[in-house]
């Protein structure tokens, strides 16, 4: 018997086709993110492409207001992924939203300082002290909603320099010295690395914003859309705004 079975036949390998299912995913989709989302979405972009070899993510980014105006006017956009779900109500009320957004994640406000910190900022009020230069987003983008919630549950009143149409501007003048402090998200800081340093403050929780995410009705690629927002909503990328530190939905 002992020879019988080491003299029998090996059994034929299986086939490619029985134990993987080729990826049939193919075309281009067009994401309009957040500027909060710039890292991670560039991120979960490429990483959708290698996974589908047959797709290509073209990503385009900006305050969500400024891309609530470009998709109205007819940009061609197949995914929005906005900072607050009061834009994406305005995609869906003049529907050209398919299907129900999905909420992907949270964010809230940090102050973000030059390393040096050269105004001493330690908290909310101290934004509102005078000579201190202080940058916000305007009130019609998320941040500047966020800021604007911030500044009632409190009762201090900011006078800054510039108001910013996204996030990336203001943070762009606090770690070039333009600024002595920046209201942004949490995320923003972290993604800055060591170009600004970050003042927490427990009043940011009074203005937490919840990120929604859907595919566009104008899409010539619908299927290709979905699978990127099932991308993004599903395990992986979840990972990735987590790391980031983004919230969870």
């Amino acid at each position: 018997m002992l020879g019988a079975t080491a003299c029998s036949a090996p059994k034929p390998a299986a086939s490619p086709s029985t134990t993987a299912t080729a990826d049939t995913l193919s075309g281009s989709i067009t994401v309009f993110g957040a500027a909060s989302l710039t890292k991670t979405f560039t991120k979960l972009a490429a990483n959708f492409q290698k996974l589908h070899p047959g797709v290509t993510v073209a990503t385009s980014f900006a305050g969500s207001a400024d891309l609530v105006t470009q998709i109205t006017a007819g940009a061609p956009a197949d995914v929005f992924a906005s900072a607050d779900t009061k834009n994406m109500d305005k995609l869906t009320t003049a529907s050209l939203v398919e299907g129900t957004p999905v909420d992907f994640a949270t964010n809230v406000l940090e102050i973000a300082v030059p390393p040096s910190n050269p105004a001493n900022i330690t908290d909310f009020a101290d934004l509102a002290k005078p000579g201190v230069k202080t940058v916000i987003c305007a009130p019609a983008v998320p941040c500047g909603a966020a800021t604007l919630t911030v500044e009632t549950a409190t009762g201090v009143k900011l006078s800054p320099v510039s108001e910013e149409t996204a996030v990336t501007d203001v943070l762009g003048k606090v770690s070039s010295g333009q600024a002595d402090a920046g209201l942004v998200y949490v995320t923003d800081v972290t993604g800055a690395g060591s170009s600004v340093k970050g003042i927490p403050f427990a009043d940011s929780s009074k203005a937490v914003n919840t990120y929604p995410i859907a595919a566009l009705k104008a899409s010539k690629t619908p299927k290709v859309a979905q699978a990127f927002i099932d991308y993004v909503t599903g395990k992986v990328g979840q990972k990735v705004l987590a790391d980031a530190g983004f919230g969870k939905p």
